[in-house]
């Protein structure tokens, strides 16, 4: 059976970066991101209309538009998990089920998988991580982004430490490309042979 890895990690520390090497080293990964913004371009569309009318334009969910609706309202928020949640796992048993034969490691990569309960799905949990002070650099950097706006995402996220705190593996892509990568290979080397079992759906 297919050993499930979690990769998670908070904004700015490299988790997509972290995810490209894994697929540059030959291992499938389910991006839980890439699943929603085409599950908004095809199967969850008519839903969200649905519940959320004048949120989808030419037959793709119009972010902007359901971001007005449903960010600060909890209520409307977990009305559009309630749709959307199901249709990513599916696609993510999917996913599981076409790797299994042809791959011992898949990683389910997860922005908030503990604060999701995703870790449950996976043999083990990877944290990927920075110093506060990399991560602030990194994320200020990016177009558009502010102070209010970097707490707003932080105040969403589990913090590092308790990640870190609840990883299987780290992780620490303050040190450069190579020093990542060799992590990764590492974490792939100890993974060899292990059979996966938590997956469960």
């Amino acid at each position: 059976m297919t050993f499930v890895l979690g990769l998670t990690g908070s904004i700015g520390m490299g988790k997509s970066a972290t995810a490209d090497l894994f697929r540059r080293l030959g291992v499938p990964v389910h991006d839980a991101d890439a699943t929603v913004h085409r599950l908004y371009r095809g199967r969850a569309a008519p839903l969200i209309e649905k519940a959320f009318p004048g949120t989808v334009v030419d037959e793709a969910v119009d972010r902007t538009k359901l971001g007005a609706v449903v960010l600060g309202n909890p209520e409307r928020m977990k009305q559009l998990e309630a749709i959307i949640h199901p249709l990513v796992r599916d696609e993510e048993e999917n996913f599981l089920e076409r790797v299994s034969a042809v791959s011992p490691v898949a990683v389910l990569d997860i922005p908030l998988l503990f604060e999701t309960g995703g870790e449950a799905r996976c043999d083990a949990v990877l944290v990927v991580t920075a110093p506060a002070f990399v991560q602030r650099d990194r994320v200020m950097a990016r177009p558009g982004m502010t102070d209010e706006k970097f707490r707003a995402i932080l105040a969403k996220q589990m913090p590092d430490a308790d990640k870190r705190a609840r990883a299987h593996f780290l992780v620490d892509t303050s040190r450069g490309f190579s020093s990542a990568e060799a992590q990764v290979r590492s974490i792939l080397a100890c993974l060899a042979g292990r059979p996966g079992r938590r997956h469960r759906f």
